[in-house]
């Protein structure tokens, strides 16, 4: 698997891996995970929007998809925890798959990035509590879903701001909590964004060589 290929895949860090990482700081309970979703979709496609001319057919670093599919699979994922959340299915995917326009413009695929943001945000807001749905990297619940798209659409955004020369880094505050969420286990001292990319096998961090492709995961279980 590439370095930019799906979040949503891949094979689960081994113990041995994580045995000599201390817990990431835990994530306040009164986090409004819609409001990060929303904003994770805009400062993601704002910062894009600065790209919209340039040639989207280029792959980022080690990446199998172009830039403008890097585009189709965001839309596909966060619509994706939306509907999960929806369904709620305990052993499997659900059977809705969402895509942008093929011949629609980088603006206008922008924009179905901001639309599938704001519908997991009111999903994520209208689900129970209690609510469960099945995920491969651990059955989750609201905040769980809502911090996998943020953590699609920061890393991914990166992965294109990174292609097109724009030297964007996600910020602190929609990757902070995202990160507690879903890599309890990652090393602390270090800036959230930066922490972030580790984990998900963009960059080292001091200490902490590069994570290969495919050697990661996050933990989406509810705690």
């Amino acid at each position: 698997m590439s370095t930019t290929a799906p979040l949503s895949t891949g094979v689960p860090v081994s113990t041995s891996a994580t045995a000599t990482m201390a817990p990431a700081a835990s994530f306040p309970s009164d986090v409004d995970w819609p409001a990060l979703v929303v904003g994770a979709a805009e400062v993601t496609t704002g910062i894009l929007e600065r790209a919209a001319g340039a040639d989207w057919s280029r792959r980022p670093t080690g990446s199998d998809w172009t830039a403008r599919a890097t585009l189709d699979h965001l839309a596909l994922a966060v619509l994706g925890y939306a509907g999960l959340l929806t369904a709620r299915p305990a052993d499997r995917y659900i059977t809705l798959f969402g895509s942008l326009d093929p011949a629609a413009p980088i603006p206008h695929c922008l924009e179905g990035l901001r639309i599938a943001g704001s519908l997991l945000a009111a999903t994520v807001r209208d689900t129970r509590r209690d609510a469960r749905a099945w995920h491969p990297w651990g059955e989750s619940d609201g905040p769980g879903f809502a911090a996998m798209g943020v953590v699609e659409l920061l890393v991914h955004g990166w992965d294109l701001a990174h292609a097109f020369g724009l030297g964007w880094q996600p910020p602190e505050h929609l990757a902070g909590p995202a990160l507690a969420r879903l890599f309890p286990e990652a090393p602390t001292g270090h800036g959230h964004a930066d922490t972030l990319l580790w984990c998900t096998g963009r960059t080292a961090l001091p200490g902490h060589p590069r994570r290969p492709a495919g050697e990661w995961a996050w933990d989406g279980r509810v705690r």
